[in-house]
């Protein structure tokens, strides 16, 4: 393909200028096509931005109320189940209680030497009649046999 050339330097100088000004408004007009898709992707960023800001707020809300509700059902369960003082030892490891044992069934045989001995090494007379499950007075009268004999 042939180009074409100026039969002069006046001619010449004319195409160059025509040519010149093609380009720069070829030059113009893709800058403005930069321009405009440059916003095109900030526009699209911000609104996907804004999206994932409005998705991860809506997921912190809703664990939140996950949390929340999670919360005040340990609570309730934690008020429903009976008191114990703190501990340092399975409870606290473990979260839960040994099974308390039913001793409601058991029985202390009265034995005259054991309370005497347990008398002996200080033991009162209330406590001795809450363990033997007898009266106070039943207490003093086996600890006053017992100075008896």
């Amino acid at each position: 393909m042939t180009r074409w050339r100026a039969c002069c330097p006046r001619c010449w100088r004319g195409w160059v200028s025509d040519r010149e000004a093609q380009r720069a408004a070829d030059r113009e007009r893709r800058a403005q096509e930069r321009i405009a898709a440059a916003e095109a992707r900030t526009a699209r960023r911000q609104e996907e931005r804004e999206a994932g800001m409005r998705s991860r707020e809506e997921a912190r809300e809703a664990r939140r109320a996950e949390e929340d509700q999670r919360r005040s059902a340990r609570v309730e369960e934690r008020d429903a189940r009976p008191k114990r003082r703190a501990a340092t030892g399975a409870l606290s490891r473990t979260g839960e209680a040994r099974v308390e044992r039913d001793v409601r069934s058991y029985t202390t045989n009265v034995d005259h030497g054991r309370m005497v001995e347990l008398a002996r090494r200080g033991a009162t007379v209330a406590g001795l009649a809450t363990v033997f499950g007898v009266s106070e007075e039943a207490v003093r009268a086996v600890l006053a046999s017992a100075e008896d004999a």
